[in-house]
């Protein structure tokens, strides 16, 4: 598996933390949360996949929590591991990011994750501005700007 960021540091146990992302192109550009909380970062909308849900249901949630938007999803982009601090969850994790190509639905309101803003943005732009190395290698791929 591709992995993007830091190598994971000797003497670190890491705990596998999988997660949905989905690349969401739509009439404003690049669909994206901006997250202050617990630091201020331009992410894809997604995140952890709780037990007993798929990676799709995983991403339907969390989109419509961190955006305020329904989406839906087209197909699989791929999958990277990243080695981090988690510092919401005092932990340092192996994220296995899985993305998704995906569509804007219905604004059903402000986002309800503490934290999070809606925010639309060209896709050169955003592969500038997201805080994730892998999440922007995703978009520039699909976008066609590597």
């Amino acid at each position: 598996m591709r992995r993007f960021g830091t190598p994971p540091r000797p003497g670190i146990r890491y705990t596998d933390r999988p997660g949905a992302y989905g690349v969401i192109p739509g009439p404003g550009g690049l669909l994206l949360t901006g997250q202050t909380r617990p630091r201020v970062e331009i992410q894809l909308p997604g995140g952890g996949i709780d037990p007993g849900e798929t990676p799709v249901q995983a991403l339907l949630r969390e989109a419509r929590e961190e955006t305020g938007w329904t989406i839906r999803v087209r197909r699989r982009l791929g999958v990277y591991q990243r080695f981090t601090w988690m510092p919401e969850y005092r932990l340092w994790a192996r994220k296995i990011c899985h993305i998704y190509l995906c569509a804007p639905g219905l604004r059903l309101g402000p986002p309800h994750e503490v934290g999070h803003r809606a925010l639309w943005m060209p896709p050169g732009r955003a592969v500038r501005a997201l805080g994730s190395d892998g999440d922007a290698w995703h978009v520039a791929r699909h976008f066609r700007l590597l």
